[in-house]
């Protein structure tokens, strides 16, 4: 049977705005017609099915560890909309930049989840990717003006040693210190594999006569189902619609954008390989084009070249000729980690810490055994576009599980001890700014229970 424990003990608010930045409903104009509004705080309403949505993302995230009622996600809903409320009274603004950003990482984060951006797509009942980033777009706003809000809140809080050792003890008083996962920070060394200058300009050259029988006519989509190597074209021929925010590289937007009706670009590079485009159409912000891939073939004598690179590297390190950090900056191909000592960044967390039970169970597979200081056998891989390569791993740091010291986790406790001491003011902020805030509740929502005054009784 779950553990019966409040939401607010076990998420913090930073952990809860990220389940409010993934869980994506139709649009409120569309809801409202079939949905019961259980709050309205300010101009900010929250639904019937808000609640149970909210429930089962934070069961499904939690394991199971979580039981939370109705009344409970409520309250949690509620305090989400008094600080968006307010951040537009406090008039916090936040830069199409910066939403554009949220959304393109929520679309590579449901990508991941489902497989595909077209399965996240169908899962959630959008028409398509624009419109899928449009109700993308209103969430993560909410989201950032949230963050700001808490940010004002808090600014100037801060935690001395003394409270950071006070908070430790009054946990280990109560025995309910915290345990930290096994943590592990790894770099790398990559060595690319790359074509032969033959191979390299046979593709060249094909995507130049492409581009000639195109111009006089031939049918860009059957040429595209000829000869790319998208995945996707069998699909939709290699036609795609693109605008400024779209989550697609930086070249392949840039020459959507460069083109005139009609016209057929020269080929062009990417990470994936080499373009051709023709655009077809232009809406306003939005163009649409499509393009051929070809990706220059990899020989097995150039595969085993750079194992064999990657294998003299090691043994150099490991017979001492060499340090790791050194050999990534004479070495290493990877432009992501070259210069920073070949130190690979978690990207759900922007950390360089991994948590080790967390991993993908492919990479867990190659470091779980590793000591601190330890290097991997060198290994093939493949990138996302299509990039062939040989590299190893050096364990950088690791930590094992353990519980919460004071001395070897300091900054951690410390985070804690901070994160505690700001919700403390929020709550504070929350119980002042409820008492001017317009909030109606629902008639059945009035009986729960609620750690704040939101019903607004006297005496409280």
């Amino acid at each position: 049977m779950p553990q019966k424990i409040t939401i607010s003990k076990y998420f913090k608010n930073t952990v809860l705005l990220v389940f409010l930045g993934l869980i994506i409903m139709p649009t409120v104009a569309q809801r409202v017609k079939i949905d019961g509004v259980t709050v309205v705080i300010g101009k900010n309403i929250v639904l019937d099915s808000d609640i149970q949505k909210f429930k089962q993302e934070v069961a499904v995230r939690s394991e199971g560890k979580i039981e939370i009622s109705d009344c409970e996600m409520l309250e949690e809903l509620m305090q989400q909309k008094l600080l968006a409320h307010h951040a537009v009274i406090d008039s916090l603004t936040v830069s199409d930049a910066e939403i554009s950003s949220r959304v393109d990482r929520s679309v590579q984060y449901f990508t991941q989840q489902y497989g595909s951006v077209d399965k996240a797509i169908s899962v959630y009942g959008f028409n398509d990717l624009d419109d899928f980033k449009k109700e993308l777009h209103g969430v993560q706003k909410e989201n950032a003006l949230i963050e700001k809000e808490q940010q004002n809140i808090t600014e100037k809080i801060d935690v001395t040693p003394e409270e950071v050792r006070l908070y430790f003890n009054g946990l280990k008083e109560k025995n309910e210190l915290p345990e930290f996962p096994a943590e592990i920070e790894i770099a790398q060394i990559v060595i690319n594999a790359e074509p032969t200058k033959e191979e390299t300009e046979r593709v060249l050259n094909k995507l130049k006569e492409l581009k000639v029988e195109i111009e006089e006519g031939a049918s860009f989509k059957m040429k595209a189902i000829i000869n790319s190597n998208d995945p996707g074209v069998t699909k939709n021929g290699g036609q795609y619609t693109i605008t400024k925010e779209s989550p697609f590289i930086k070249e392949f937007k840039e020459m959507a954008f460069s083109l005139d009706v009609g016209q057929v670009s020269n080929p062009f590079k990417s990470q994936f390989g080499y373009h051709l485009m023709q655009l077809h159409e232009i809406k306003g912000n939005t163009r649409v084009a499509s393009h051929i891939l070809m990706q220059p073939k990899i020989s097995d004598e150039e595969l085993m070249k750079s194992k064999e690179t990657a294998e003299k590297i090691i043994k150099e390190i490991k017979d001492g000729t060499i340090t790791f950090v050194d050999a990534v900056k004479k070495y290493s191909e990877d432009s992501d980690t070259k210069n920073n000592g070949g130190l690979i960044i978690n990207s759900y967390t922007g950390e360089s810490k991994f948590d080790l039970t967390r991993m993908d169970p492919a990479l867990y597979a190659r470091v779980n055994d590793l000591k601190k200081g330890e290097l991997t056998e060198a290994y093939f891989d493949q990138a996302e576009g299509g990039e062939k390569m040989y590299k190893f791993l050096y364990m950088r740091d690791r930590t094992d599980t353990h519980t919460a010291d004071l001395v070897e986790d300091y900054v951690k406790i410390q985070e804690l001890a901070l994160r505690k001491k700001k919700e403390e003011t929020i709550t504070k902020w929350s119980k002042e700014k409820i008492k001017d805030t317009y909030i109606k509740l629902s008639e059945e929502h009035t009986k729960c229970k609620f750690n704040k005054n939101w019903k607004k009784e006297t005496g409280k």
